[in-house]
């Protein structure tokens, strides 16, 4: 078996979790704390993405806290594989849900220019609450595939 980066029950693999939780976190409370996102399907997608995001993460944290404290292996084919699908169910979920808000939020920065005619609403939280999301996005693809490599290599 080799060694790869962000497996589970490794420093890597942690870091890599509580870095999605993080981050997945901001997006949620940037989103939530804006006016008016719940008027528009796309942010409250983003919000239930990153929350499912944020609750798997934090599962998964865990473990590898328990398994750095208690030195035990998570190589295991069928916990691996368990870890395989969702990362990439969210992975996929995560990155469709930060893509569509992005949209939302370029249609209303620069084509309809919703942010200028409407200055209640909180554009530049919509805009940051987007860049943390594919920055979550970014750690769990890098997660999936670390983990995908890591069950090619069981």
């Amino acid at each position: 078996m080799k060694d790869v980066v962000g497996s589970p029950g490794t420093w890597s693999g942690m870091s890599l979790r509580v870095s999605q939780c993080v981050f997945a976190g901001a997006s949620v409370v940037a989103m939530a704390s804006a006016y008016g996102f719940s008027n528009y399907t796309a942010f409250c997608y983003l919000i239930a993405s990153m929350g499912l995001q944020l609750l798997w993460s934090f599962g998964l944290a865990c473990l590898d806290i328990y398994s750095l404290k208690t030195k035990r292996d998570l190589h295991n084919p069928v916990l691996v594989s368990l870890f395989v699908v969702g990362d990439w169910v969210t992975a996929i979920l995560s990155f469709a849900a930060a893509s569509a808000s992005a949209g939302v939020t370029i249609l209303f920065e620069r084509d309809v220019h919703f942010c200028r005619m409407y200055p209640q609403l909180s554009c530049g939280r919509y805009e940051l609450s987007v860049i943390l999301a594919f920055i979550t996005w970014s750690f769990i693809a890098t997660s999936a595939v670390s983990m995908f490599w890591l069950l090619a290599s069981l």
